[in-house]
């Protein structure tokens, strides 16, 4: 089992940093067998946690993707109605009839990430993200609370499936809507806040190895800052990478030239975010006259 910090020099490894409140959060469910629920702030990083423990691990990754109207056909399992028709009419062609029971065996299941999660056999136990959870409508999450609670599935025709070794399942929310008080209890909790401007520089160091060292520092402490203003996104480490990226693109070693402002398309995602960006770009105050940001 790996202790936090061990967790933490993997991660690293694989260029993803992650503080210690993080890592140990991570320890901790892997642990004591428990989901761990992330929240957070759009684009600190939650969905790729995930992916990156299963590299660690070198364990299968599945991703089950919320989103409003998600069922259980499309999350847990469904039946694999063409062949049970086929069947039927096979049958029919032998002079034989098939009672209902015999359309609703394992022949037919057809495994959605959950049930796959739950089925998985191998020698190391997969990690399941559930991510966005705070996307799907309040009756999923009932779906999930047998699943998160005993890491079992149960199919009414068939019975119930229950992992012989539990899957890793980290669930990630933006926090669009309160999640249930069931759903909390099955669950560990982290918060992942936006990293410091320090941390954030460390990133953009291993993401974008090109950047001269005075454009990392300046942008991180840039981006830090902008998120204090008044804004429809809070350019998260996504976006940051991006800018410094484009910057690099456009010979920028610095943010005081005049073209820095037109690569803000990378950092701000709205026409009032990028105007409230640039003035802070160029020191004016973010609640004033925007200034010409024109190509």
């Amino acid at each position: 089992m790996l202790d936090a910090d061990e967790v933490r020099h993997r991660l690293d490894a694989l260029d993803y940093l992650v503080d210690e409140g993080t890592a140990t959060a991570l320890h901790l469910a892997m642990a004591l067998g428990r989901p761990l629920l992330l929240e957070g702030e759009p684009g600190v990083g939650k969905t790729a946690v995930a992916k990156a423990l299963a590299e660690v691990l070198g364990a299968p990754f599945l991703r089950l993707q919320c989103y409003e109207g998600l069922t259980a056909a499309e999350a847990l399992y469904e039946w694999n109605h063409q062949r049970q028709l086929l069947a039927v009419r096979l049958a029919e062609s032998r002079g034989e009839r098939l009672a209902e029971a015999d359309l609703f065996t394992e022949e037919f299941l057809l495994e959605r990430p959950v049930l796959r999660a739950v089925r998985h056999e191998g020698a190391a136990p997969p990690v399941l993200l559930i991510d966005e959870v705070d996307r799907a409508d309040d009756e999923f999450e009932a779906l999930l609370l047998e699943f998160l609670g005993e890491a079992s599935v149960t199919v009414p025709e068939i019975g119930t499936f229950t992992a012989e070794h539990p899957p890793l399942v980290v669930l990630t929310s933006n926090r669009s809507r309160d999640l249930h008080d069931a759903l909390r209890r099955r669950c560990l909790y982290h918060w992942i806040p936006f990293p410091s401007p320090e941390r954030a520089a460390r990133i953009l160091r291993r993401r974008v190895p090109q950047a001269g060292e005075a454009l990392v520092a300046s942008a991180a402490e840039f981006v830090s800052r902008v998120r204090g203003l008044e804004l429809d996104k809070a350019p998260g480490m996504a976006e940051a990478i991006d800018w410094v990226s484009a910057l690099g693109a456009l010979g920028a070693t610095d943010l005081v030239r005049d073209d820095v402002v037109h690569s803000l398309s990378a950092l701000a995602k709205t026409p009032d975010d990028r105007e409230a960006v640039a003035a802070a770009l160029r020191g004016a105050p973010a609640d004033g006259p925007a200034p010409d940001t024109s190509p």
